[in-house]
């Protein structure tokens, strides 16, 4: 029951945090204004930080230090993790004829650093914080490493029936979930690895920044879904037989 209720406050903050977060850059700022997507993304972190606090002191009891804050280079190395399976699915589905070259300008690289920015902000460090640092740490209180990592994998996956994404056919959303479990296995296998949050969170910006890097438009989306489900899945692996420490609690002082 307890592991219920903490997955579903997540759920429930993960929700709060973007609608929060991201509500007054929507009402004070045009659909054109460029500063609108930064200063939601803001939002959405600022927001994401008070209500785990608030979440963690008065209803977890769970210490902030425990959320794993030690060795933010190492978000570096995540980014790598995450961005190589991206790219080596979307080569391998370009290949494969399942996603095709769209010629860009390249003027449009001009705003990758601000769209990384905005990634950032408004999904891999949020989302991580919560569901990499708060549901892990409190959930490997008192469950086996193997069952944090699959609840953890497995609730941010589901979660994403409600994102917006190329999957037209009910194979395409289901393999989209499947996607999403994967992702989360790594996020997860790097918050083990890293013995920190920030490597899950390099993973998690990693993925983001690989989709965008390469203009490519998916001809069948399915096809390149299951690549990036096996790639990701082998990073995840990946991660996890290079780990230095079993342990999934923060420890006191990270």
């Amino acid at each position: 029951m307890r592991t219920l209720w903490a997955v579903h406050l997540v759920v429930v903050v993960m929700f709060a945090q973007i609608f929060i977060g991201s509500t007054l850059a929507l009402l004070l700022l045009g659909q054109a204004n460029p500063l609108r997507e930064p200063l939601g993304a803001v939002g959405v972190t600022l927001t994401a930080l008070l209500l785990v606090h608030l979440v963690r002191r008065f209803l977890d009891r769970r210490p902030w230090s425990a959320l794993g804050w030690r060795n933010p280079s190492h978000v570096l190395l995540g980014v790598l993790a995450g961005a190589v399976p991206v790219l080596v699915a979307s080569g391998l589905s370009l290949a494969a004829g399942a996603s095709t070259w769209v010629p860009v300008d390249a003027s449009a690289y001009v705003w990758l650093p601000l769209a990384a920015v905005v990634v950032l902000l408004g999904q891999a460090f949020p989302e991580e914080l919560l569901w990499r640092g708060h549901l892990v740490d409190t959930l490997s209180v008192r469950l086996s490493p193997r069952a944090v990592v699959i609840i953890s994998s497995a609730g941010f996956g589901v979660l994403h029936i409600f994102s917006q994404s190329p999957a037209s056919t009910l194979v395409e959303k289901l393999l989209y979930v499947v996607m999403a479990v994967a992702l989360g296995f790594a996020c997860t296998a790097a918050r083990i690895r890293g013995g920190g949050l920030w490597m899950a969170v390099g993973v998690h910006w990693g993925f983001h920044l690989g989709m965008r890097l390469l203009p490519l438009e998916p001809a069948h989306f399915s096809v390149t879904l299951v690549l990036l489900i096996i790639t990701l899945t082998l990073a995840g692996a990946v991660l996890l037989r290079g780990r230095r420490e079993p342990a999934l609690a923060g420890r006191p002082g990270e």
